[in-house]
């Protein structure tokens, strides 16, 4: 069987959060005459008016609804004829997991596992589209537990070792849709990605909570001492290589998405200090690394996150656009733009 699929009418669960907002506007842009089908339930997280801009796009159309709803993403399937499920839907933030561990659980694998179920039932036992399909499912790095300083990076064949419940959720999750390749013959493709930044992510991650605590002259938080490690990438990027996957990676196959650039958290939040100090040299709050405080660290926090990327880069010919100051400053420069959204987003969070 070929590994070439052409995507023409998708399914975006969790297409109004973070990665699936920034995700279904760079499909559209490459591919116009697609039908993206966003679905949502629109926790705290995820916000309709992320998507406004594709509000008068012929192809696009937003359901609010749970991947819990089996009934409802069959119906879907079959209305919309749909060819490809790209499965962002997820609880996602650690910190969360750690204190509310059942909505992750119910969520990234109950959920999970119902979307396959409703795939299973009608691209294959109903025989709508029987090969021609494909269920692109969105990891992330956590799944194979932590690196020390001089580890060398995760491979996809890396044993899974999770250390928090949200981690724990999206590997069970992975190992749920790899079995519906094995055992069923869907056709799935599978992609760990590493730290995610950019454009409408909420502010409880690190890189859009420094910004905004920045930007209010609020204290900036930091676990213990700040050198924990992560391999970040912009968000387009992720989604040029999940565009590579869809469209050529092998069925049954996992591939790892990285930036290819490692940064300790303290280091991240300096340059985000530095930066607004150019920008706002008069600024009440000059010197911003004024703002910079160390709190506890969290249970079970992972020293390390990086992902080896040749299985991606070699096969799909993946190679990141943006360098870590590129992607810093369009990312920046998007929320000083949209302040008046950013504002709401920022209220929404302190009532969390």
């Amino acid at each position: 069987m070929t590994n070439k699929h052409q995507a023409k009418r998708l399914l975006v669960t969790g297409g109004a959060g973070f990665i699936g907002t920034n995700f279904v506007y760079y499909w559209l842009e490459q591919y116009p005459d697609s039908r993206v089908v966003v679905l949502d339930s629109l926790t705290y997280a995820g916000t309709r008016s992320n998507l406004d801009g594709l509000n008068d796009h012929p192809g696009f159309c937003f359901v609010e609804d749970t991947i819990l709803n089996q009934e409802k993403v069959e119906e879907l399937l079959r209305e919309e004829q749909i060819d490809t499920i790209v499965h962002f839907a997820a609880e996602s933030h650690v910190d969360r997991s750690i204190y509310g561990p059942d909505a992750f659980f119910e969520t990234n694998i109950t959920g999970t596992h119902s979307l396959l179920k409703a795939a299973k039932k009608v691209w294959m036992d109903e025989k709508n589209l029987e090969t021609g399909h494909r269920f692109h499912h969105v990891s992330t790095d956590e799944v194979y537990g932590t690196l020390e300083l001089t580890d060398p990076a995760f491979k996809e064949t890396t044993a899974y070792q999770p250390t928090s419940p949200y981690a724990a959720s999206k590997a069970c999750s992975d190992h749920i849709v790899n079995s519906y390749y094995h055992t069923y013959g869907l056709n799935i493709t599978i992609s760990n990605c590493s730290n995610n930044y950019g454009p409408w992510q909420f502010p409880e991650k690190l890189i859009p909570l420094t910004i905004s605590n920045l930007l209010e002259g609020k204290d900036i938080p930091i676990y213990g001492d700040g050198q924990q490690i992560r391999d970040w990438l912009y968000v387009d990027d992720h989604n040029r290589g999940i565009e590579l996957i869809i469209n050529d990676g092998r069925v049954g196959e996992t591939y790892n998405i990285g930036g290819n650039n490692e940064q300790a958290n303290m280091s991240l939040v300096n340059q985000l200090c530095g930066e607004m100090n150019t920008r706002f040299p008069e600024s009440a709050y000059h010197p911003h690394e004024s703002l910079i405080t160390h709190v506890a660290d969290r249970p079970g926090h992972d020293r390390r996150y990086a992902v080896d990327t040749i299985k991606i880069t070699t096969e799909l010919g993946y190679q990141p656009v943006e360098t870590f100051e590129t992607g810093m400053k369009k990312t920046l420069e998007w929320y000083l733009e949209n302040l008046p959204t950013w504002e709401v987003t920022v209220d929404l969070f302190g009532t969390h």
